[in-house]
């Protein structure tokens, strides 16, 4: 299997199907996934909760692989995410990119970084705009 194919196997088994367990045939057990959250890196166990939490505010979600390379043990991607607000119709579109190191069939390391504010401007949970409104020294809350 190439790497895109184990990154498309893993948004779809992990991301689009909601398999939780699929998530120890991904990561190695002390693995972690950095950009994620402001505080560190994201485990296994971690990802037990975030992905459940973030299926909850979306529907018909996708994932598309815009671009991608791999070198050796590395690879990366960049992505783009598709969904509808869980409660409405209003489409979700947010970008992002994912660089891992994969061994043995699994994530070793992986680092991220997305969109978090367009996500949730679309999700209906930030302002719109809301770059700009911090960018002009305004505070949310």
């Amino acid at each position: 299997m190439t790497k895109l194919e184990f990154l498309r196997n893993w948004y779809r088994k992990v991301w689009i199907e909601a398999d939780m367990a699929a998530i120890d045939d991904y990561f190695a057990p002390r693995a972690g996934a950095d950009g994620l959250v402001a505080d560190g890196q994201v485990g296994v166990e971690d990802f037990r909760a975030l992905v459940p939490a973030l299926l909850a505010l979306v529907r018909d979600l996708s994932i598309e692989i815009d671009r991608s390379m791999e070198v050796g043990d590395w690879f990366w991607a960049q992505i783009t995410v598709r969904a509808v607000t869980a409660h409405g119709v209003d489409p979700i579109r947010a970008s992002g990119q994912v660089m891992m190191r994969i061994e043995d069939g699994r994530i070793i390391e992986a680092y991220n970084a997305f969109d978090f504010i367009t996500f949730f401007e679309q999700a209906g949970l930030l302002p719109q705009d809301t770059f700009m409104l911090l960018l002009s020294g305004e505070k949310l809350g």
